[in-house]
């Protein structure tokens, strides 16, 4: 069990199962579309950010990839990124966009590694 401060930090995979050696699956954020917060940019990506790096371990078979992209998260989270929903109280809080562009760019410095 992992606690969080908002479910829109949570990955999900439905996953089918395992035919042939291969698995039907289904990746998605635990808070799904947020229809109430669409076109505020507002909402927090790693729920589905994190739900990639699910689909790149558990079904592309490329956990190393999954590695790297669940470090990047917790380097941006490190660097203070915090969406609305998970910032402090009158802290500052960025984008939607800004807070995928800080995974964006602490995976590319651990690519460069």
């Amino acid at each position: 069990a992992m606690a969080v401060g908002s479910l829109g930090m949570l990955p999900s995979a439905s996953l089918g199962l395992l035919e042939n050696g291969r698995r039907r699956a289904l990746y998605e954020p635990v808070h799904g579309s947020a229809p109430d917060i669409a076109g505020q940019g507002i909402a927090n990506p790693l729920g589905a950010i994190l739900s990639v790096a699910m689909a790149l371990r558990l079904s592309l078979e490329r956990p190393d990839d999954a590695d790297l992209l669940e470090r990047a998260v917790g380097d941006a989270l490190d660097g203070g990124a915090r969406t609305r929903d998970i910032a402090e109280p009158g802290a500052s809080s960025v984008t939607c966009a800004e807070m995928g562009s800080a995974v964006l760019a602490a995976l590319e410095r651990w690519v460069e590694r």
